[in-house]
């Protein structure tokens, strides 16, 4: 018998990401720069558009390593700009890159991007209880507070909106409905990597 998942994990792809990631708290610095260049792509299409080209994302943007993103040139811009298999934006593109460098500038004021990021909600996921996904906001003072930082240390497309997805993927908040399976087991989750 399938398990009761939140109402939009339909598909394949959604399954596995509600099941695996979503919700699950990461501290790995590399996936958080990956979530946060993928949130901002993902500004104005659907997640699912995201998802889909996820692989692609990794192979062209260097498995997201933010010390090798931080050093991309014109001649790379060029070539994600033709690049077919993820979302030929300029402006996103661009932010990418800026966002590596602010990253990475993050990363030398508190010792680890994960010990920055978790200081919105004490370093704890917020527990939600979430009877209906209508219920879920789209920003939150948490959310407000991220992105007004994130805006002053030089990153973009890091609107309230955006950064509430964000912590929302990386665990941050557990938006899973009460009566999701993956609820009450990451209700539990004190720490730990995606998918541990």
């Amino acid at each position: 018998m399938e398990p009761h998942r939140c109402p939009w994990a339909k598909g394949d792809n959604y399954i596995q990401y509600h099941d695996t990631e979503w919700g699950a708290p990461v501290h790995d610095d590399r996936l958080l720069f990956e979530f946060l260049v993928l949130e901002g792509a993902q500004a104005g299409l659907s997640w699912s558009t995201i998802l889909n080209k996820r692989d692609n994302y990794r192979q062209a943007f260097d498995n997201f390593e933010p010390a090798i993103v931080a050093q991309y040139g014109l001649e790379k811009r060029q070539a994600l700009l033709s690049n077919p298999g993820i979302v030929r934006n300029r402006l996103k593109i661009d932010a990418a890159i800026q966002n590596a460098q602010a990253f990475l500038a993050t990363v030398q004021d508190f010792a680890t991007f994960d010990q920055y990021i978790w200081s919105f909600v004490g370093h704890r996921p917020l527990q939600n209880k979430w009877q209906t996904m209508q219920e879920v906001p789209a920003r939150t003072p948490e959310s407000d507070a991220m992105s007004v930082d994130l805006k002053r240390r030089g990153f973009k497309f890091v609107g309230s909106t955006i950064c509430y997805a964000y912590m929302q993927a990386v665990g941050m908040v557990n938006d899973h409905v009460v009566d999701c399976f993956r609820h009450r087991e990451l209700a539990g989750k004190r720490r730990g990597k995606a998918g541990s």
